[in-house]
């Protein structure tokens, strides 16, 4: 183990101390001796009992047969949730072969950022973590269960069902995947279009082609986005069975994964000798490893958030300080887009998850006895899943990738440092992704401001050519209490195109932007944001602002006695709180903490978590 990890799980142990052993006193309490079902009386289990159908009567009324909770994040319209229409089926099956029993317990909300980005929707997209987190409890609040499957990908789905997950810590659980689509047209054909579409040179019929193209069928996302980082994040943190976060949607193999994740979870239940509660998988050395993972692969920004939160919910507290230093010593060891040209199709090929978490064990940079959902000890997510008699089984994994562009070594990696830097100044604390920067000046932008109070009035300036200077884009207002904190990725084109047309582009934000931010160098997550008296609201059109990620510096270069003078801008934001629904999440918008806290309203109220 390298020193430095080591001294930032001590750390994070000591920092917790408190909170965990708070938490973990409360799991212990919930712990049953046989079936929870068992403590219902007799009308109340009653009512359970009449929703059954086949054999799930008689094996509710044994007592040596477990109950599962299956949790699920299934709609439709996304692209990567659609699979999970039939999931329901295969795992009742096999828990059911196994001497188990499974019941749908209820279904958590599962918003699309690619269907709502830039429009109304996206400004729920956050809070909707809370949502999700809220309805698992409620899903599980019945205490019928034993354990808990969990279906969920995506940005906020998979974060919100681990927070309310953690809540019945006691239970095991396991989050089954659903994999990602197979490869369309390229990242940089995909943005070749936007870029054309955006100067003009083609129309909405050209451009709705192309996106067609690259988002074509059921499956997450291939670029290594929120979603894909939320994948990685599940196996580091010992969630997922080994191997099973890559495999593509509707293969053979991902319905085998399925089955042997559902026999899994009948297997280590407090009914039997295998007993592994959630609470002991995510533990202060598994949240580490989760870092480390992210750090190493250029994962995305929004997980400094959700990582954040999901540790809250289980009595660990973490900082972006430890991202940081954990970022500055590990090296970069994956190049897939936004950070390279393949994406995780391409990774998966290359040697995925298995030949990723090989390099780092031998380079000293994970904990390996950590506690996972496959069992005691991280090396044996070094192991690759294969089909074999239409079953899963478990094989050694490459010793090298077959794609050296994409999967790199410890002792010759892409870079030195890993993902992400954190800014600190007069401006606050905000969050540069550098993975992506492959052009190291990039990382330093001095310029004049020019400030926007929303994305629509950035878009609005480049359409009338206002753009066409060196300048930081300051778009303000866009924080967890404002207006939601919504993704600003729509503007990357236009900044994008700026750039391309020789000027020196930067970007400001208490917004967020996903892990395909691309090539702009930005300070996101900037807290304290505009909303709650951050200095974002009292910066002008031309004031010169420095963005410097290898000093760590974001500096509004106006002398002190200026800005105290200065009165912080009043702005309106109505508009962005109501229509399509948006007013409704107004009780939890106004209790959302910061960034750097996981910008949730869960802990607002309570620290005991």
């Amino acid at each position: 183990m390298r020193k430095v990890i080591d001294k930032v799980t001590r750390r994070i142990i000591e920092r917790s101390k408190t909170h965990r052993q708070n938490y973990l006193q409360r799991i212990d309490e919930a712990k049953g001796d046989g079936v929870f079902r068992n403590k219902l009386p007799c009308s109340n289990l009653a009512h359970d009992l009449a929703g059954c159908v086949g054999t799930c009567r008689s094996s509710l009324l044994d007592n040596t047969v477990p109950n599962i909770a299956i949790l699920s994040a299934y709609t439709d319209m996304v692209s990567a949730h659609q699979p999970y229409g039939k999931y329901p089926d295969i795992i009742k099956e096999a828990i059911s072969k196994v001497g188990g029993n499974a019941q749908f317990a209820g279904g958590v909300p599962a918003m699309c950022d690619g269907v709502t980005q830039g429009e109304p929707g996206m400004d729920m997209s956050l809070v909707s973590r809370d949502v999700i987190a809220m309805s698992t409890v409620i899903g599980l609040s019945h205490n019928v269960f034993d354990g808990a499957i969990l279906l969920g990908v995506c940005d906020k789905i998979l974060p919100g069902l681990l927070m309310g997950g953690l809540q019945f810590g006691h239970l095991p659980m396991i989050l089954i995947p659903a994999g990602p689509m197979k490869s369309g047209i390229s990242n940089h054909d995909k943005n070749t279009v936007r870029e054309a579409y955006a100067k003009g040179e083609i129309g909405h019929d050209e451009l709705l082609a192309s996106e067609v193209k690259a988002y074509h069928s059921p499956g997450t996302c291939t670029f290594y986005g929120t979603a894909n980082s939320n994948q990685l994040m599940a196996e580091m943190l010992g969630m997922h069975l080994p191997g099973s976060s890559f495999v593509n949607a509707g293969t053979k193999l991902r319905d085998a994964l399925t089955k042997s994740a559902s026999e899994k979870i009948a297997s280590i239940t407090h009914l039997g000798k295998n007993y592994t509660p959630l609470a002991h998988v995510i533990s202060e050395k598994s949240i580490v490893n989760a870092m480390v993972g992210l750090m190493a692969t250029g994962g995305s920004t929004n997980e400094t958030m959700h990582l954040v939160a999901i540790a809250r919910a289980a009595g660990i507290r973490i900082d972006w300080n430890d991202f940081e230093e954990i970022s500055d010593n590990t090296p970069l060891l994956v190049r897939i887009y936004p950070n390279g040209a393949g994406d995780i199709n391409s990774f998966q090929k290359a040697g995925g998850m298995s030949l990723l978490i090989k390099e780092l064990l031998e380079g000293g940079l994970l904990h390996e006895d950590v506690q996972t959902v496959a069992g005691k000890g991280f090396m044996r997510y070094t192991q690759v899943p294969v089909l074999d008699d239409n079953k899963a089984i478990w094989q050694e994994g490459p010793k090298q990738a077959s794609d050296s562009t994409i999967i790199s070594t410890v002792t010759a990696p892409f870079e030195t440092l890993g993902g992400i830097k954190v800014l600190s100044g007069n401006l606050g604390r905000a969050i540069m992704k550098i993975s992506a920067l492959t052009d190291g000046e990039k990382t330093f932008v001095e310029a004049p401001a020019m400030v926007f109070n929303n994305q629509q009035e950035l878009e609005d300036a480049f359409k009338a050519d206002k753009l066409n200077r060196d300048m930081v884009a300051v778009v303000r207002f866009q924080g967890p209490r404002a207006n939601g904190m919504p993704e600003l990725h729509k503007l990357i084109t236009h900044l994008s195109i700026t750039m391309d047309r020789g000027h020196q582009v930067g970007l400001v934000t208490d917004g967020r932007l996903s892990g395909a931010s691309g090539k702009v160098p930005f300070a996101i997550h900037c807290t304290p944001e505009a909303a709650t008296g951050g200095l974002l609201a009292k910066v002008q059109d031309g004031d010169i602002i420095l963005m410097d990620a290898h000093n760590s510096i974001l500096e509004l270069k106006v002398d002190a006695q200026e800005l105290s003078r200065r009165k912080a801008f009043d702005y309106n934001l109505d508009a962005s709180r109501h229509g399509l629904g948006r007013q409704i999440f107004a009780p939890l918008r106004k209790d959302l903490l910061g960034a750097e806290e996981g910008a949730s309203s869960i802990f607002t109220y309570t620290d005991e978590n």
